[in-house]
């Protein structure tokens, strides 16, 4: 069971025909949910992919933190739902952050929602998670819809391991940078992308990944729209669909090759090259950088390569 906060007042109440939603044409009554703070995902395009768990506690809860209530009202507004909203969003989080935690103190139960998808993935709801938990208030997961996954479902690429990059940076040479750096990382990429960065952005995973990286592009995932365009980076850079595109997009880009096997001799020429410019270590760090061989098997190597001698020449 999640702790609670040491002492509340009493829990705010709403009537008890406020808390019902519509689906499928029928009404229901909506019970009121536990207090505390509820992590609620949404859809990402299509309003049908909503479950029936987040219908519950949308209309169950007290109040609904989200990025945009303009956004989130159209969604309650398709399902028959009129619990209050309020903004939480990286512009205001400072301020209504306390507000919330005091809602919370008072045994209310507040569900948080981003625009589209599952709050957390890109957004500022972390920092109200972390504050909710260190006040002792239960926190619960409603999943649901997530642009992340989604893209990743349908790209084809492997889903053994992945790594989320979230949005890269606007300035191109801090995003050169960014994307030198996951050029590393031995795991599918996931990157969210707006419309108008999409081209240059592409153009940089190509020449920073390389050219014949194998690549997904989604884009209107569960809209009327939906396109999956598949090819490696170059081909995407070359084919970006237009600037003017609004919204956001995901692209999932393969894991770097695999690194060739080297053969023994290749092993110890390398070996010999790197211990006489470097120290054991470095040089045994250098090599199991370059050929992915345990470190271990190469330090033991180099321990014996250490005492012949070493002309400079392939053997």
């Amino acid at each position: 069971m999640p702790t609670r906060g040491p002492v509340r007042s009493a829990r705010p109440l709403r009537a008890a025909g406020e808390r019902s939603f519509t689906a499928l044409g029928a009404r229901t009554i909506a019970d009121p949910i536990e207090p505390g703070l509820h992590i609620v995902a949404t859809p990402i395009g299509n309003l049908g992919d909503v479950t029936l768990r987040a219908l519950q506690t949308l209309a169950g809860a007290d109040l609904i933190a989200c990025e945009d209530t303009r956004v989130s009202r159209k969604l309650l507004d398709r399902y028959g739902i009129v619990t209050p909203l309020t903004p939480y969003h990286e512009h205001n989080a400072a301020k209504a952050r306390p507000v919330l935690l005091q809602r919370l103190a008072e045994g209310a139960a507040i569900a948080l929602v981003s625009d589209a998808g599952t709050p957390l993935i890109s957004d500022p709801g972390f920092k109200l998670v972390r504050a909710a938990h260190e006040a002792g208030h239960g926190v619960t997961a409603v999943p649901g819809a997530s642009a992340l996954l989604a893209a990743l479902t349908v790209a084809g690429l492997p889903t053994d391991q992945f790594f989320f990059a979230g949005f890269l940076p606007p300035k191109e040479a801090a995003r050169r940078a960014r994307i030198a750096e996951l050029g590393r990382v031995p795991a599918t990429l996931v990157l969210f992308e707006t419309g108008p960065r999409l081209a240059a952005t592409l153009a940089d995973l190509a020449a920073g990944l390389g050219s014949s990286r194998e690549a997904v592009l989604c884009r209107e995932l569960t809209k009327l729209h939906e396109e999956v365009r598949r090819g490696d980076l170059a081909t995407l850079a070359q084919n970006s669909p237009d600037s003017e595109l609004r919204g956001e997009m995901v692209l999932v880009v393969a894991p770097p090759p695999a690194p060739a096997a080297a053969s023994v001799a290749d092993t110890d020429d390398l070996l010999r090259a790197a211990l006489a410019r470097l120290s054991l270590k470095d040089a045994v760090g250098e090599v199991a950088d370059v050929t992915g061989l345990p470190r271990r098997e190469l330090y033991r190597r180099a321990l014996t390569l250490a005492k012949e001698p070493y002309d400079g020449a392939p053997r």
